[in-house]
């Protein structure tokens, strides 16, 4: 048994390695396709209820929550399609037309950017977008933003004082932090960081950065964010990057004070390395069911599914105005992020391509 000092948070579950084995399955015939025109009998009164599917890049225990609210609201069935979300929209792209899928719902942005890029977004009602404010949707009205997080400093308080943390992002790159520093480079929340820099230096900026972190990095490169929490509260490493969320979610699990050895912190007002990232829900333009996808995207931003979320322990910010955040957290209108929009971290290809050049991926 492990002990529950050093207890791993429950992952997502290898998506990349699902999608994978999700897309051979269905290469060979062996995986029955969750096609958006199935339906299923409505147990009161035997008549056929729609059913929409939907391909979740988001934190699995969070949609489960929204999809069970939803169901019992509206009578509307949902499949749930889990992966990690790159690997979910280049399915989808590769599907096109014939994707099963009626809504992709994402942690991240850049995601639902490309294929907005690739014309297979649905646009979103106005009425839906107006729930949250309109710069944590798609400048094009194609996806609308359903939560945020933002990105902070993980760090060991037995290992770390809080004079010692680095202001800036920039400053993970020094020397001193050689053999502490934990990162998850493959996930896409590193992402909009990395974008993030490269705006506010410059790409060959970005990329001596990423290489020095690297380095810095090499013995704590972490497949997840999860596992970058858990290795510092655990002091493997004495610092790691991450969202904000994962720490709250580990306290959460240890439930006692006396197993967490770990604080959030965040950078200097505006620094690079202080990101609002967004999670939004799209309809996708090939759906048969568009119109009750268009309703889970309502739902998802109506009062309702806000406060289911806030009540699942997400820990994620909600974008409806008037839905208070999780306790605990930083009040969402005191955060002092860096001046980086929506379509500044685009569809995230700037990012992918310096984490490649600094062989992180």
């Amino acid at each position: 048994m492990v002990p529950l000092s050093r207890a791993r948070p429950v992952p997502r579950a290898g998506r990349r390695v699902v999608a994978l084995t999700l897309v051979a399955l269905l290469g060979a015939g062996l995986f029955s396709a969750c096609g958006g025109s199935s339906s299923a009998t409505d147990a009161a009164g035997g008549q056929k209820a729609i059913t929409i599917t939907v391909y979740n890049g988001q934190h699995q225990q969070t949609t489960e929550a929204l999809i069970a609210a939803f169901e019992r609201r509206t009578g509307i069935r949902v499949k749930e399609r889990d992966g990690d979300e790159a690997a979910l929209a280049q399915e989808i792209e590769q599907e096109g037309s014939a994707s099963p899928a009626d809504v992709f719902f994402t942690e991240n942005s850049p995601a639902l950017m490309a294929l907005q890029e690739k014309k297979l977004l649905a646009p979103v009602p106005a009425s839906t977008l107006a729930q949250v404010p309109a710069r944590y949707s798609s400048p094009q009205g194609d996806w609308v933003g359903v939560s945020a997080r933002v990105s902070v400093l993980v760090y060991n308080t037995e290992r770390v004082e809080p004079s010692q943390l680095p202001a800036s992002v920039m400053d993970l790159a020094n020397p001193q932090w050689k053999g502490k520093l934990a990162l998850a480079p493959t996930e896409t929340d590193f992402q909009p960081v990395v974008t993030s820099i490269a705006l506010a230096h410059g790409r060959p900026a970005a990329l001596q950065w990423l290489k020095a972190v690297a380095a810095n990095a090499s013995d704590h490169i972490d497949s997840d964010n999860e596992t970058v929490t858990a290795d510092v509260n655990d002091g493997q490493a004495s610092i790691g990057l991450i969202n904000h969320y994962y720490w709250f979610r580990l306290e959460k699990q240890l439930s006692c004070p006396c197993h967490m050895h770990s604080g959030v912190a965040y950078f200097a007002p505006r620094d690079p390395g202080y990101v609002i990232d967004v999670s939004g829900a799209a309809v996708l333009a090939s759906s048969h069911h568009q119109a009750a996808a268009d309703e889970f995207l309502a739902f998802l931003v109506g009062a309702e599914g806000q406060k289911t979320m806030v009540d699942s322990d997400s820990f994620e910010y909600p974008l409806r105005p008037g839905v208070a955040a999780p306790a605990g957290l930083r009040p969402f209108d005191q955060l002092q992020p860096a001046p980086v929009t929506i379509a500044d971290l685009g569809d995230g290809s700037v990012a992918l391509s310096l984490i490649q050049q600094a062989q992180l991926l």
